[in-house]
Formats: structure tokens, sequence, C-alpha cells
């Protein structure tokens, strides 16, 4: 079998986008089962209600859903178990630290595989407010409104 290569997504979590203010994101490994690696090549996984913990100096990822692996035996896992992320040393401190602060807390953002191993990127996230969402939603749709009157613009130039 010929070595991948790239960057293959598999999930993505839109809504933490929308429900936090991103500040900074790390890619870290995970530890899996066979059967969850399979599931997650046939595309199926789902970080709805996922987010990462640091208990006792490692980084765990919870609520993550990765379905059972429709060929699989006895040996199955279970769907939402906790998952270890492998990070450095050195971030998982600096991450410690972070965490200490108030209103702060570790999404999901995708998964993904990378040169063939499972990924995910975590972000350090703050939780929005309602009316900074519904800021967002305006600027989105005003960056939009820009873009088409642009675009008709150049349109009826070119005709």
């Amino acid at each position: 079998m010929a070595k991948e290569t790239g960057r293959k997504l598999i999930a993505q979590n839109k809504k933490a986008r929308h429900d936090y203010l991103i500040l900074d994101t790390y890619e870290c490994g995970l530890v899996l089962t066979g059967t969850e690696v399979k599931s997650l090549r046939q595309g199926r996984a789902s970080l709805v209600d996922g987010f990462a913990q640091i208990d006792g100096g490692e980084a765990w990822l919870h609520n993550v859903h990765i379905p059972e692996y429709a060929q699989g035996t006895w040996t199955n896992h279970s769907a939402r178990r906790k998952r270890k992320l492998l990070m450095h040393r050195a971030e998982i401190d600096k991450l410690i630290g972070k965490l200490q602060e108030t209103g702060l807390t570790l999404v999901p953002l995708q998964l993904y595989f990378k040169e063939g191993r499972a990924k995910v990127e975590i972000a350090l996230a703050r939780g929005k407010k309602e009316y900074d969402k519904r800021q967002a939603l305006r600027e989105k749709q005003d960056r939009r409104e820009a873009e088409r009157a642009v675009s008709a613009a150049r349109r009826r130039q070119r005709a």
C-alpha cells in the first residue's frame, strides 16, 4: 500500500467558530484503537459536543463521537470514550497556565489525517456573548453584500 501524503479532512466543528473566540490553536496526535482508525477512514466522526481537558499532566479529548466500526467484532470501541491527545510537554504546561484564567476552554476544531496519521486541531477559546455572535453574523453578511456588489459591477463593466 502506498504511503498517504497530504491532509484529508474527516470532521469539522463549524459551531465552535461561531460560539467561541479562538485565541490559539494546537495540532495534536490521537491515541486510537484499530477499529476507531477504520471508522475514521470511512469519514465518520462528530466533534459537536467535544472538548479537551488536562488531567494529571496529560491532555484528554472527551465526547468526540467516533461510531463503532460496522465490521468490528467484540474488539470494537465505545463511541464516546475519552481519548488521549499527544502533545509536547511544553505545550501542555503552557496550556495549564492559560486554562487557569476564567472563561477559557479547549475545543476541537478539526479532525483529519495528515501523512496517514490521525490528528486533531484543538483551540484555546473563550465563549462569545450573544451580542458578539450577532455582530459576527452582521459582519459576515456585510462582507457578502460587498462582494456581491463588486462582482455585479465587474459584470456590468464587461458587458
